[in-house]
């Protein structure tokens, strides 16, 4: 670089610097001010031979990250110090936390450890089993540090996510699945809702990129309209609210690419199809006596003016969410008989639910009950030291009640807890205290005696009948939804087993000896094969609860004196089976491998995995599996997110190469008004016109309306597209979607 090149890149580092301060939610006093400097004096020299992909000096990177934590997230001195030291002692030989702490003492000093432990983490090399997810756990585990641990790194991740575009296509993929399947839905419990937008949008560019630049060229089409729709429904409801003396703006929020998206896959629409594309937020000024009171009023403004959808009110004011957030919503049917989301808040409600955790704390007045924040992080701690959990599905039980929207409960005392939607009696058992759930004989809904099963709904009084005698049984993992309640009986039921499995090895032991057969190590492993089991202890138990008796341990006896025979037997049974299974297996995996593997583009055996049936034209990738080699997963899979965040290190790119001779199974789902002749014309059109073979096909046909399942067997996904298009040209079709 010239001297001019530095110079110049020296002043928009200064320039930068300034803007973080002129930028902060909190207001800076002097001793702040002095902190930041600090920070930013340690960070400019830490980082000062450090260069990012795109070339930019790596300084660069640690102002954005304090940016946002000091404008969207609104966090003080303390955090944004913290943000710019982020990485200095993970990246500079010249300072140890020890530094950190002598500098700017022990707080700055706790949250930039914390920091630097979870990227040590992700840096870790993968290994045979999944490291992010148990990374995961121990990440989560700094939040008993700090809080403020996490926010930065949520943070560090959203600036990470916006420049992410010099970086490989594969890495890009990865970070993007992991920030979806992680990052958002933390930022989401955490209450930084807008934060948790922009990684949900972020996340789908890099997973889907042409989905997501479809929607957003769609989106800035239709500004011009919405922005025009959105007048036209403020100036409806303007002078009622005029009359009332409130001070309020009105704004329209476009919802997210993200959840466009969602809504298309959930309902099987389009972009044209999907109604509540934007919602309306009235926020207005209050004083905190009368803040309640302001909401109802407009409230019934609105609803003056534009008929309500009674099912759609959501009433946050009198029950907050867990995570702090206020507000009234209802949907109303707006000008030209469309469906809109209107959003009350006062300005106070409107920054919590901006801002989350920073502006919650803004306005808690002192002598306040514990924070919403702190009990979750409390309730966690309990769930993360478990260390018998499978790190994999503690992070898929984890992510459930992440993002599960919640339900208001009663104990019979009155007193309100919060739940996950969907949470049943069992569930609510287990949230008032283990032991409660560990005993739990039964439940009283509102009076009434219901099942262990039954899902509560808002407004429920349950009364939980406990008795000395119950103890958790296998069937309570089916009636079980959150985290915490699965965990607890898990663990109670690995506890069962194990005594049982103790008390079956005895059991067994003896009536071994029995048939001269004595219990060894040997003994075991041609009992666990032979009876098809995994592990020692799962024999054991077997013979515990009594599902292996004497009568199949004598077979055992006599098999074993006839090794020989059965050794030969299982060889020619095995043979004849592979043979069985290659007819009735389709040639896809065998004969015609149109797939490559990797940047070589291998030719590789593969299977197509069935949660997904991809067909030659589909994005796709590979993954290899534990027993099964490689299985090949559509890019847009539901499994797809799960499997780059937590096992990365076994994905393949795959490209399909040539696919003219092979034929898929794919499956369509056909809906519309029923009339003569329907099924001629679409049959008609599948094997007449577009000589494509039908495997099966149903028809159920409803009140007038009629909806269809069919199996074709296509060659590639073009041909599969311009079928579903002829299709849909049929009269009476409504949706013709691929399942």
């Amino acid at each position: 670089m010239t001297e001019e090149d530095i110079e110049k890149e020296n002043g928009a580092i200064t320039k930068a610097y300034k803007e973080l301060l002129k930028v902060s939610y909190t207001t800076l006093t002097d001793d702040d001010k002095k902190l930041i400097r600090k920070a930013f004096e340690v960070a400019v020299d830490g980082h000062k031979d450090q260069r990012r992909k795109s070339g930019e000096a790596y300084i660069f990177h640690p102002i954005a990250v304090a940016k946002i934590v000091a404008q969207e997230i609104g966090l003080d001195a303390t955090s944004i110090a913290a943000a710019l030291l982020h990485d200095v002692v993970e990246d500079s030989p010249d300072y140890e936390i020890k530094d950190i702490e002598n500098l700017f003492g022990k707080t700055v000093a706790t949250i930039v450890d914390g920091l630097t432990k979870i990227s040590s983490l992700s840096k870790e090399k993968d290994i045979g089993v999944s490291l992010q997810a148990e990374n995961f756990r121990k990440m989560l585990l700094t939040l008993n540090d700090d809080v403020r641990v996490i926010i930065i790194k949520i943070a560090d991740r959203l600036h990470n996510m916006q420049t992410m575009d010099a970086m490989r296509t594969d890495k890009q993929e990865k970070i993007a699945s992991e920030t979806l399947y992680i990052y958002a839905p933390l930022a989401h419990r955490i209450g930084l809702y807008n934060i948790k937008t922009q990684l949900e949008d972020l996340g789908l560019k890099y997973t889907e990129p042409e989905v997501y630049n479809d929607i957003l060229n769609k989106i800035k089409e239709s500004k011009e309209e919405q922005d025009l729709y959105i007048e036209q429904f403020s100036e409806v409801i303007k002078n009622s609210l005029n009359k009332e003396n409130l001070e309020y703006t009105i704004k329209g929020r476009p919802k997210s690419i993200f959840s466009i998206r969602k809504k298309m896959v959930k309902q099987g629409v389009s972009f044209d199809e999907v109604y509540d594309k934007f919602a309306i937020r009235i926020i207005y000024k209050s004083e905190p006596a009368t803040e309640k009171f302001l909401a109802w009023k407009i409230y019934s403004i609105v609803t003056d003016h534009f008929r309500p959808n009674p099912v759609r009110l959501r009433d946050w004011i009198s029950s907050p969410k867990s995570t702090g957030y206020e507000a009234l919503h209802i949907t109303v049917v707006g000008p030209k008989g469309r469906w809109v989301e209107v959003q009350i808040r006062s300005e106070r409600m409107n920054e919590i639910a901006e801002k989350g955790y920073a502006a919650h704390y803004k306005y808690k007045q002192d002598g306040e009950k514990e924070d919403n924040l702190e009990n979750w992080i409390n309730k966690l701690q309990e769930a993360l030291e478990n260390p018998e959990t499978n790190a994999v599905d503690f992070v898929e039980q984890f992510k459930l009640n992440l993002y599960s929207k919640e339900i208001f409960v009663f104990t019979p005392t009155g007193e309100l807890k919060s739940l996950p939607k969907g949470a049943t009696s069992l569930d609510f058992a287990f949230n008032i205290h283990t032991e409660v759930g560990m005993k739990t004989r039964g439940a009283k809904v509102n009076g009434k005696l219901v099942p262990l099963s039954h899902v509560l709904e808002s407004g429920d009084q349950v009364d939980i009948l406990t008795s000395e005698t119950a103890k958790p049984n296998p069937n309570w993992l089916d009636y079980a939804t959150t985290a915490r309640a699965r965990s607890k009986i898990k663990s109670a039921l690995r506890e069962d087993k194990k005594r049982l499995g103790e008390e079956g090895k005895e059991i067994l032991r003896r009536k071994l000896k029995q048939l001269k057969i004595t219990l060894n190590e040997t003994s075991i492993n041609e009992l666990v094969n032979y009876f098809k089991l995994k592990t020692s202890l799962d024999l054991f138990y077997r013979v515990g609860i009594g599902t292996i008796d004497n009568a199949m341990l004598k077979d055992y006896a006599s098999s074993r004196s006839n090794a020989l025979m059965t050794y030969i037997k299982s060889k020619i049974s095995r043979k004849s089976n592979i043979k069985k299974e290659d007819l009735e297996k389709d040639e896809i995996t065998t004969n015609y491998d149109s797939l490559v593997f990797g940047r070589e583009k291998e030719k590789l055996d593969y299977k197509l995995s069935n949660c997904c049936n991809p067909i030659p034209g589909d994005e796709v990738f590979g993954f290899l599996t534990v027993s099964e080699g490689i299985k090949v997963h559509k890019k847009n899979c539901p499994n797809a997110l799960s499997l780059h965040s937590n096992y990365a290190y076994r994905i393949m790119t795959a490209q399909w190469v040539d696919s003219s001779q092979q034929e898929f199974l794919a499956q369509i789902k056909i809906t519309g008004i029923d009339h003569i002749g329907l099924v001629n014309d679409i049959t008609k059109i599948i094997s007449g016109n577009m000589h494509v073979n039908m495997k099966s096909i149903s028809f159920e046909t409803d009140g007038g309306l009629f909806s269809g399942n069919i199996n074709l067997v296509v060659k590639n996904n073009s041909m599969l597209k311009k079928l579903l298009d002829k299709l849909k040209k049929i009269n009476g079709i409504d949706k013709v979607i691929r399942v």
